[in-house]
């Protein structure tokens, strides 16, 4: 009787056994039916008020752009929310890649200017020792022309519109009457600087020519040497702007709703883990910049004309050159003034009505000049000597710095669509999100970057080009060409040959469409990749032409938890419940036996 007892109470223990499971089964299959992940999902991401997300999915008939068969956890308010997020988001990225460009450009414009304030300094300070040291009877009246001089350089360089030609012409005719009173004719009543006579020595310096090629020369050696860096400045100044125009681009509607279904409309479903295609991403983020994706070919050349700039500027120190000449041609042209006088004084008296009688009892020796020569040694010696390793150096390294980066943003246009969506962890070989609906690869034509190739985008419709970039594109080609007809032999000049030994030429490799490496448009592959570092534009980078980038973060694994899912996620369990009831019929049997 004992043996008919113990199987009755087993099979009535294991019955328990698994009811306890179907309905710890159908508990998990309710919270499965949660928005809880959907509403943490936005809260996280700022995405709206968090009580728009409702507990349990439902059917919103007003749903316009995540629509599906089946339950959702989205409402049209979300949508709502989804577009301006989504908006929002999308501009802080292109930001954040951007932002290390500007801080380039920013950084070595400022680092540039304070390099060319220190050259003016030091040739500043360099005149006045020789004209303090030397010529202490001139000194004092000419060093505000001196001073005047320099400020118009500076002027210059940050970007006036000074010609530096006009204000070495003007220093030298403010100098000539001083020259004339006391180098030429020394104890001439000074007061003559001041009259008209004075007035008459600068509008007739030129003609004269008191101080022979001299001034000629060190007007055509600052401007020379003085433009390639101000339009440097200049180039700098514009790249910013370019860059400013890009990160406030206008995304159009079309653009928008596209940016929702790739990134949001999933959470709709549960999804809220889950990564876009590749192939949809790149569609998406290439309608949405088919506009600024124009200014790559401008933006190729203007990348090659700062570097040429910085070849100018830097090939055999010829700005430092030139800056610390001014001295030497100073020097030569009073000394070239005084061995002349006798010459100048007679042309001078005819010109400016000078009465013999004014000059009684002057005679410009040759030992005036003898000890002029001789006193050129004792200038203040901190202040002659040359500038130093040290600092040449620090110039030297800061252009080579600049070069080495800017080189490898020659492509950064056409490569922002492809960082945008390694910053989404797109999904190219593996379950994916497609815009609308979980798929085993992304299908649709992949088109290539600009305006002419969306006409075949299956996902942004681009209507017409955003007239502001067209704008800033326009503008950016007027910059290079007049650039290239105010410098004719800027593409001649030699590349710089302090570049670090062993450095590669980052333009030389530097790949453009023609050569294969953007993506054709044929299939969901890309063909052109960007490499990524966690290193800043001032950190250690990569060599070739790729763009220093910020990280991104490592591929999620996607949710499983799905509301209603598609044919390749997980159903609700149905085969599940019809092994377990068998097996309860099987365990009623048994007990009734």
């Amino acid at each position: 009787m004992s043996r008919g007892v113990c199987p009755r109470v087993n099979c009535c223990g294991l019955l328990w056994t698994v009811l306890a499971v179907i309905f710890g089964m159908h508990l998990c299959h309710v919270d499965a039916y949660s928005c809880h992940e959907v509403r943490t999902a936005f809260q996280l991401r700022s995405v709206g008020p968090v009580h728009r997300v409702p507990e349990t999915p439902g059917v919103d008939v007003d749903l316009l752009l995540c629509k599906h068969q089946g339950l959702s956890c989205c409402t049209r308010k979300m949508e709502e929310s989804y577009l301006i997020a989504v908006k929002r988001e999308t501009l802080h990225n292109i930001q954040s890649y951007s932002y290390d460009l500007e801080q380039l450009f920013s950084g070595h414009a400022d680092a540039f200017q304070d390099m060319f304030q220190y050259l003016l300094s030091f040739s500043q300070g360099h005149l006045s020792s020789l004209l303090e040291g030397t010529y202490p009877s001139l000194s004092r009246h000419a060093l505000p022309h001196v001073n005047q001089l320099f400020s118009s350089l500076s002027h210059h360089l940050r970007g006036a519109n000074v010609s530096v030609e006009a204000a070495v012409h003007q220093f030298f005719n403010n100098l000539f009457p001083l020259v004339y009173t006391q180098l030429i004719n020394p104890g001439m009543d000074r007061e003559l600087v001041w009259s008209e006579m004075g007035d008459c020595l600068r509008m007739i310096r030129q003609d004269v020519n008191p101080f022979g090629p001299h001034s000629a020369v060190m007007a055509q050696e600052l401007a020379g040497a003085l433009g390639a860096g101000k339009h440097l400045g200049l180039a700098l100044s514009e790249g910013l702007e370019v860059l400013n125009a890009t990160e406030h681009v206008s995304l159009s509607k079309e653009c928008v709703k596209a940016l929702v279904k790739m990134v949001y409309c999933s959470h709709c479903r549960g999804l809220t883990l889950i990564k876009p295609c590749d192939g949809l991403c790149l569609n998406v983020m290439r309608g949405c910049l088919a506009s600024v994706s124009e200014l790559d070919q401008p933006w190729r050349r203007y990348i090659t004309l700062l570097d040429q700039l910085t070849n100018a500027m830097a090939n055999q120190h010829s700005m430092e050159l030139a800056l610390l000449g001014v001295r030497g041609h100073v020097s030569e042209a009073l000394l070239y003034a005084q061995l002349h006088g006798p010459v100048i004084t007679p042309t001078v008296d005819k010109v400016c009505g000078l009465s013999a009688r004014e000059h009684t009892g002057i005679k410009p020796t040759h030992s005036e000049v003898t000890t002029s020569n001789m006193n050129l040694s004792t200038a203040t010696p901190s202040a002659s000597q040359p500038l130093s390793e040290q600092w040449l150096d620090k110039l030297a390294h800061l252009r080579r710095e600049f070069l080495t980066y800017v080189r490898r943003y020659r492509s950064f246009f056409a490569a922002l669509p492809e960082l945008l969506c390694e910053r989404e962890n797109v999904i190219g070989d593996s379950t994916c999100w497609s815009g609308d609906d979980v798929v085993e690869s992304y299908t649709s034509r992949v088109v290539g970057n600009g305006l002419p190739a969306q006409r075949q985008n299956p996902e942004v419709k681009v209507r017409s080009p955003d007239p502001d970039l067209m704008e800033v594109k326009d503008r950016l080609e007027r910059f290079c060409q007049e650039t290239y007809e105010r410098f004719p032999n800027l593409g001649q000049v030699e590349p710089w040959d302090e570049l670090a030994s062993g450095e590669v030429e980052e333009g030389s490799t530097d790949c453009d469409d023609e050569d294969g490496c953007q993506a054709s448009g044929e299939g969901p592959e890309r063909t052109s990749h960007v490499d990524v570092s966690s290193e800043g534009p001032l950190g250690n980078q990569p060599s070739g032409d790729r763009l220093p980038v910020k990280p991104v973060k490592p591929v999620m694994p996607t949710s499983v938890m799905v509301i209603r899912g598609s044919a390749t996620s997980l159903r609700p369990l149905p085969w599940s419940f019809a092994l377990l009831l068998a097996a309860l019929c099987s365990l009623l049997t048994l007990c009734r036996l």
